[in-house]
């Protein structure tokens, strides 16, 4: 999937991405102890959604936030399961009949249409506590302290529940009714997307002991980058290959989804993304972290993406 959207001359990056994810997606599934009962229906729902591919985007910032430090992956790694287990319940969620209704997700049938609703919900239930139990196995893999695992559990419940990702997809619903202005999409974008990606950012971040200066850092290009995602994914269903982005060009405009390019219009929208992702990158650049050039490359690879 890299290989489709980095340019030759980032042939680094694309190593480097792909030996991450695959590093990720191998350690997924040993984040169940053997020693655990979990009937087979539940776990292999969980297991259907889970190891379903992606870019495994936010548990890669977890682990080149903790890399940029001077920390290790094997430190972080837990960690980084654990924020794509939230994100892929939240996937399992939006994609129920009572949500998005949607049939197929990454080009398969959705959980609920393979599982059933109940099995799906559960399969949620499932990923989003096992998370939590995922964060607490980085304080025996890794050195960082009681304190600081009790922090980054705290911002998880943050930042992916009602004040983060569950308030923005609150806000989303209602803003099916109909969204009036930029700063509701804002506030949609920023929760729904950046509040995850903070979180990323600032867990690898505490893991490979950061300072309070560089911890800031990482949200700003958390907040900013997040963002420009979120608005280039809306520049996308209206310029994008079909075959690429995996949806029919215009789908938002023809589902009624008010996006950034209707607010501002396309080129306005593209300059935002160059302005977020400057901006983003400057965060960076003054916060002194020993390593920062894999962050800095996978802010221009958002930028320049295609899919």
């Amino acid at each position: 999937m890299w290989k489709q959207v980095i340019r030759m001359h980032d042939r680094s990056l694309e190593t480097y991405l792909e030996e991450l994810k695959s590093e990720i997606e191998a350690a997924l599934p040993q984040s169940f102890p053997e020693s655990w009962y979990i009937p087979a229906p539940l776990k292999e729902a969980m297991l259907y959604s889970l190891m379903a591919g992606g870019k495994r985007l936010r548990p890669i910032f977890v682990l080149a936030a903790c890399e940029s430090c001077m920390g290790t992956r094997e430190a972080a790694m837990s960690v980084a399961c654990a924020v794509e287990m939230i994100h892929t319940y939240s996937l399992i969620h939006d994609d129920l009949p009572a949500m998005d209704n949607d049939d197929y997700r990454r080009g398969r049938p959705t959980n609920h249409k393979v599982y059933g609703e109940a099995t799906a919900i559960l399969a949620g239930d499932a990923l989003l506590t096992h998370a939590f139990y995922s964060v607490t196995q980085a304080g025996l893999l890794s050195s960082a302290s009681a304190e600081v695992i009790l922090k980054i559990t705290a911002e998880l419940a943050m930042f992916a529940g009602m004040r983060g990702m569950v308030g923005g997809q609150m806000a989303d619903m209602q803003g099916e009714q109909g969204l009036t202005s930029i700063e509701q999409l804002e506030y949609i974008h920023l929760h729904k997307t950046s509040d995850l990606i903070i979180f990323a950012l600032r867990a690898g971040g505490m893991i490979g002991g950061a300072s309070e200066k560089q911890l800031e850092a990482l949200t700003a290009f958390g907040r900013n980058l997040g963002l420009a995602f979120q608005i280039q994914d809306d520049i996308l269903d209206i310029v994008g290959d079909e075959t690429v982005i995996g949806k029919p060009k215009g789908s938002d405009e023809k589902s009624g989804k008010v996006t950034y390019p209707y607010f501002i219009g396309l080129q306005a929208s593209k300059q935002e993304v160059e302005r977020l992702t400057r901006e983003a990158k400057d965060a960076i650049l003054e916060a002194d972290l020993p390593q920062p050039k894999r962050l800095l490359e996978l802010a221009d690879y958002l930028m320049n993406r295609d899919r």
